[in-house]
């Protein structure tokens, strides 16, 4: 019972139920045809049929052969003493050689030869005699009657009542089962003992197999106002468009996915065993989307409803942010629980969940993107650490869902959310230190910045820290603010690794931005940096220097904010919160590279991914160049973003990309051999390997 139950606890239960029911009954019908008891009763009869027989086999004159079938020492067959051993209806010789024996007329009995049972003459083995052919069986003198008609209607009977037994001993297991797995796996805090008796599922990432979730039955009536089949068709690809053309993505893969797609619970096996609040609160999910792809809008809303306790969910609030299609939303309010509000104008990410969030109704806020798709229990973990203190903001492990084939692929559970000095987001592994103290894997980990696309937060803490800075546009940067002023000013950061949310990671924005990718994200990050990085923003402007003299807007509203707050300056963050994030010790010098009038500028990806650079016209200006044209020298390497500068190989000809850090890599250590020539950082560059 325990083995069926730690395989049936990964998959649905009813359906797992009864596919242990149908190999059930499946293996007691070929038990029952194969072994009746019938058949062992006819088993028997020939068994003493080829008794007989051997009977009628002893050689005249002969007292070699001994036959005592109902003796209190049980069946003797001897053969020149030498004993015979009887299986089924044939009788088998010894394993082991038979000793020289004498047999009818003298002869010596050695082992028959394989032919002697198909009634052939053949020759004994090693040349010796074989047995005598077989005779028909006289009846042996007070040998009873077998049974008849009245022993196989016995027999019936019999195999009746242990079908009716067996029947029995089904529906009490199973009904054990379910009433076992229908308790209440509750348990409070990070982590919890193991469940008694559950066996270990043990897998090389430590994950849990492939589950399938799907919505309880009256959930999914409830659902049947929606036309899902006419949502989806009405915005499928032409033939031969780009499936990448409008989302980024390979729409095409999308759409052929069901929307309740099955996918692999990516959890540590230990997870299954954590303990949860009963009476957990209800949360409101505000999701955002601008000209989101319908098959991944619809997936991410479904996965919420299909793996989520109807009773943790409040209402599901998608802000359409100005979609050209209004239907993209509308048409989903006939699915239970979701509410839809459109901006009359595009506001970005920030103002719209600002927005949802003025609007929810729950105590506890979710904020999800529009291309998800949450895991089982992904909820319940980390609304039980929001529960125990109302001051942490917590996330999930992201996983990453494939934007060409949409594979759902378990991301590391030792990452955490970091930055470098240009406030730019990267995964980092957890310090070392960190790792050795976690000897439980669903604790939750400590991390200075979350990603900021899925978090959950309480919705009085997240009005009082001042919700969103509204100031900021589009996408960029807000995460840095939220993650600094959480951390500053009373709160603590988490990633739950119990809990597991897939997401589509782009590799290029599908919308257009109303000032430009680049100079939102400087305008976003330059007011987090003069709001919360206090004398530490001079690393910011070194990092990007093409933030210097660009419009933020005013930031005295924050700033008295922060004040009223009391938050602690960015000194203590980097002390307590982030220690790993280094003060520069050496100059970082910003500026171009220039030959002639064209300048150094990086371009698209390569066919491995890595980005090629080239030489361009100069735009802008020495101190204000454009973004793709500003380098940052930091001897002996010379960065771009998070990428260094790097030839391709030490042969002739060799392209110049942009790859990842290493200072030990000879193929990125330069030098300026040329100082003082405008810029600081114009002048000659020199390879040196």
């Amino acid at each position: 019972m325990l083995s069926c139950c730690s395989f049936l606890y990964s998959a649905s239960r009813v359906t797992q139920v009864l596919q242990i029911n149908s190999e059930f009954w499946g293996f007691l019908c070929r038990f029952l045809k194969s072994t009746t008891l019938e058949t062992l009763w006819e088993q028997r009869d020939a068994v003493r049929a080829r008794k007989r027989s051997i009977w009628a086999m002893r050689p005249a004159g002969t007292g070699g052969f001994c036959w005592d079938p109902e003796g209190p020492g049980g069946g003797c067959s001897r053969w020149g003493g030498v004993s015979i051993l009887h299986y089924g209806a044939a009788p088998l010789l010894p394993s082991a050689p038979l000793q020289p024996a004498l047999g009818p007329g003298g002869a010596a009995l050695t082992r028959p030869s394989p032919a002697h049972e198909g009634g052939g003459g053949g020759g004994g083995g090693r040349g010796g005699p074989t047995l005598p052919p077989r005779l028909p069986p006289p009846p042996l003198p007070g040998e009873a009657a077998l049974p008849g008609a009245t022993g196989a209607a016995s027999m019936r009977r019999l195999r009746a009542n242990a079908i009716a037994v067996l029947t029995v001993a089904w529906i009490l297991g199973t009904f054990y089962y379910l009433w076992q797995d229908s308790k209440p796996r509750t348990a409070a805090g990070g982590g919890g003992p193991r469940a008694a008796g559950r066996p270990e599922l043990r897998r090389e990432d430590g994950s849990l197999p492939l589950a399938m979730t799907r919505a309880p039955q009256g959930e999914k009536n409830s659902r049947r106002g929606f036309d899902e089949k006419a949502y989806l068709s009405s915005k499928l690809l032409k033939a031969g468009e780009d499936p990448y053309r409008q989302h980024a993505f390979n729409q095409l893969e999308s759409d052929k996915l069901s929307s309740d797609r099955p996918i692999r619970d990516t959890r540590h096996y230990r997870c299954t065993s954590v303990r949860y609040d009963p009476d957990l609160p209800a949360t409101s999910l505000i999701i955002t989307f601008h000209n989101e792809a319908r098959s991944t809008l619809l997936r991410t809303v479904k996965s919420v409803l299909n793996r989520t306790p109807p009773s943790l969910i409040q209402e599901i609030i998608l802000v359409d942010d100005f979609s050209l299609d209004p239907e993209d939303c509308q048409l989903l309010t006939k699915i239970p629980k979701v509410k839809c509000l459109r901006n009359t104008r595009r506001e970005g990410l920030i103002r719209s969940r600002v927005r949802g969030a003025e609007v929810a109704t729950a105590d506890i806020l979710t904020f999800l993107d529009s291309h998800c798709e949450v895991n089982s229990e992904w909820l319940q973990p980390m609304l039980q650490r929001v529960k125990e203190d109302y001051t942490r903001v917590v996330s999930p492990i992201i996983d990453v869902i494939s934007l060409d084939n949409f594979a759902y692929l378990a991301a590391s559970a030792d990452l955490r959310g970091g930055f470098d000095w240009s406030l730019h987001f990267k995964w980092e592994q957890i310090p070392i230190e960190q790792k050795m103290s976690r000897t439980d894997p669903t604790q939750s980990i400590r991390t200075p910045v979350i990603a900021g696309g899925i978090f959950v937060i309480d919705k009085s803490w997240f009005n009082h820290l001042g919700k969103y800075d509204t100031q900021m546009d589009i996408w960029g940067g807000e995460n840095f603010e939220l993650s600094f002023r959480v951390w500053m000013c009373g709160g603590s950061l988490e990633i739950v690794p119990c809990s597991r949310v897939g997401h589509v990671f782009r590799k290029r924005h599908p919308y257009d931005f109303p000032e430009g990718n680049a100079l939102t994200y400087i305008k976003n990050t330059k007011r987090t940096a003069e709001v919360w990085m206090d004398e530490y923003k001079q690393y910011y402007y070194e990092a990007r220097p093409s933030a210097i003299g660009k419009s933020f807007g005013s930031v005295a509203e924050r700033v008295e904010q922060r004040r009223k707050l009391n938050c602690k300056s960015f000194q203590w963050y980097l002390e307590n919160v982030y220690p790993e994030l280094k003060v520069p010790e050496k100059e970082l010098i910003p500026g171009i590279i220039r030959q002639g009038g064209n300048c150094l500028e990086s371009w698209a990806q390569d066919t491995t991914g890595n980005m090629l650079a080239g030489m361009g016209n100069c735009k802008g200006t020495v101190n204000n160049p454009p973004v793709t044209q500003e380098w940052v020298f930091s001897d002996p390497l010379i960065r771009q973003q998070d990428k260094c500068l790097s030839i391709t190989s030490f042969s002739t000809g060799s392209q110049v990309a942009l790859e990842a850090c290493n200072q030990k890599d000879g193929r990125q250590t330069a030098s300026r051999t040329k100082l003082n020539v405008g810029n600081p950082m114009e002048g000659h560059i020199q390879w040196m390997w």
